[in-house]
């Protein structure tokens, strides 16, 4: 492996355009701890894509790891698809989401393959829905999701809508991996090879993917008399924008409220430190919008519209925010409700749920006789079991507890613009039976039992950081607590011994107590942190989950 100083060498000498360079030099000069971060490794090109800070350097997001990231693709497309193969492209507003948006297109043109590029930023979900709907081999999202300002990314996905899984994604990881210098990448056109063609898609796609969300709606009964229910929306300057204030509108909900600062397209999402609807500080100007007009309801998506939070009025009327997990239990509660009412439940429907996520979803479908399949955090997996059943079963719906929610099978992925139009519809059905949406989870809860649920992350940036992560895994794997919350040890599941969990390999602990309380722990995929989720239950799980919290964060 090359010294990174051989590296840096490399992109001073090399075929890089000469602003590269002089950031290069100019790192070099001022900031010799920032110049090894951004050299002393290739940015992976992991099971789901990339993601990392903007910068210079062969650890960072710019345009020639993202072009050989593109041509790694394009290899493995030419490589193992029959005919020319087509891509579907879209981004968010991130800074350079656009350049980078293009320059992939550029480059799968310029092997031959046809790109559908959005004539604008679209949500991820509708990048999805769009592979299917041109019969695409794969797609591209540029997007970092949540992350801060600092941040961009690419995610990958194949021909049925979802992110890439096995074995694709790590074929196609390995076709990244060969693409070792920016000369390989076909940036421009090459004399004699046929041009994919890159075609503009816009409103037309719109148009389709809102009817097939108009058609989940299982209360329009409801909405007819609630429709005056006063909702607050802000997309955190992402592109939700461009179609959740007009899904809520097409359902009849007729006041709909903005945070105009937070409506602007804006990738150094100024308003906010991260655009992030799980962190409350992310949700505060919607907070004062909500009080300043009375609004019942506050709805928040993420930059890409993939991931929505929501905030409710208490019994007092304060503004309170659900967090991921109670608005996934909430909603598959209402969901299954209203589809054994109407009579749509029978054996070949499911809902699926990820490892890390509250068991008061799987508590929910076992009273409602429906199959709940448990699988790997990340909405991919999701995606692969909605895959894998298509001939068999139906998919209800399914989420995470970071904030992704979906329901039906025309997006492969969480979709915000579905969750927000179907929590707006649970609270006009709500209103119908005399409930506010927070008298609702109340409801729930005197049901199912308490369950309460936290997560905590703790950053380790750069290279010590990664090692850092790698060390606390390791003595959990070696030294596992016998005790939690006080209560015995009773098993552990690590997700790394695939033999044993029947699911893929994955970097993750869980530790169950005899309880029924349970602590999972997992290096983020695509951030610098090591994620801590508790989950408690019984009438004094609120006073656990501080125990738990204790007793792992130190």
């Amino acid at each position: 492996m090359k010294d990174y100083k051989e590296v840096v060498q490399g992109w001073l000498e090399g075929n890089f355009d000469s602003k590269t360079k002089e950031e290069v030099r100019k790192l070099r000069e001022t900031d010799p701890a920032a110049l090894e971060d951004a050299f002393y490794r290739t940015l992976e090109f992991g099971t789901g894509g990339l993601r990392g800070v903007m910068g210079v350097g062969t650890n960072r997001m710019n345009k020639y790891t993202v072009g050989m990231a593109t041509q790694g693709l394009a290899n493995y497309i030419k490589a193992h698809v029959e005919g020319a193969g087509s891509v579907c492209i879209s981004y968010d507003s991130r800074n350079n989401s656009r350049l980078f948006a293009e320059i992939s297109a550029q480059v799968l043109s310029n092997n031959g393959i046809h790109v559908y590029l959005f004539e604008g930023l679209r949500p991820t979900p509708e990048l999805s829905y769009s592979i299917r709907l041109k019969g695409a081999t794969a797609g591209i999202m540029v997007t970092a999701s949540h992350n801060p300002k600092e941040y961009n990314g690419y995610k990958v996905f194949w021909s049925d809508g979802g992110q890439i899984t096995a074995p694709v994604d790590k074929d196609i990881v390995a076709e990244v991996a060969k693409i070792e210098d920016p000369a390989d990448v076909r940036f421009q056109r090459v004399e004699g090879q046929a041009q994919g063609g890159i075609e503009m898609m816009g409103t037309e796609v719109d148009e389709l993917y809102l009817k097939d969300i108009l058609s989940l709606t299982l209360s329009p009964e409801s909405v007819k008399r609630h429709g005056d229910l006063k909702i607050i929306y802000t997309p955190l300057h992402g592109c939700g924008v461009k179609l959740v204030p007009e899904v809520l509108h097409r359902l009849g909900f007729q006041n709909v409220y903005h945070v105009p600062a937070q409506d602007v397209n804006d990738g150094n999402f100024p308003t906010v430190v991260s655009p992030n609807p799980e962190e409350p500080a992310a949700m505060k100007m919607a907070l004062e919008r909500a009080d300043e007009v009375g609004a019942d309801l506050v709805l928040a998506t993420d930059p890409d519209a993939d991931r929505m939070g929501i905030a409710v009025r208490d019994n007092d009327g304060k503004m309170v925010q659900f967090n991921g997990n109670q608005t996934a239990s909430l909603l598959t509660w209402y969901i299954l409700t209203r589809w054994k009412e109407l009579g749509k439940l029978d054996s070949t429907k499911y809902c699926v749920k990820t490892i890390v996520t509250t068991e008061l979803i799987a508590a929910i479908c076992e009273r409602f006789g429906v199959k709940c399949y448990n699988v790997l955090t990340g909405f991919k997996y999701i995606a692969e079991v909605v895959k894998e059943h298509e001939q068999d079963g139906e998919f209800i719906c399914g989420g995470e507890e970071s904030y992704g929610f979906n329901v039906g099978e025309f997006v492969r992925d969480k979709c915000a613009q579905v969750a927000c139009a179907m929590t707006a519809e649970c609270a006009a059905w709500a209103a119908d039976q005399g409930l506010t949406l927070y008298q609702l989870m109340q409801k729930i809860y005197k049901e199912y039992g308490i369950y309460v649920e936290k997560m905590v992350y703790i950053v380790r940036k750069g290279k010590t950081g990664a090692e850092e992560i790698q060390q606390i895994m390791a003595g959990y794997r070696a030294d596992p607590p016998q005790e939690i919350a006080g209560s015995p040890l009773a098993k552990v599941i690590d997700y790394n011994e695939p033999e044993k969990t029947g699911l893929p390999k994955s970097n993750v602990l869980q530790f169950f107590n005899e309880a029924g309380d349970v602590v999972s722990v997992r290096p983020s995929g695509t951030e610098p942190k090591i994620k801590f989720y508790f989950g408690a239950r019984g009438g004094d799980a609120p006073q656990k989950i501080d125990l738990l919290t204790a007793q792992f964060i130190r």
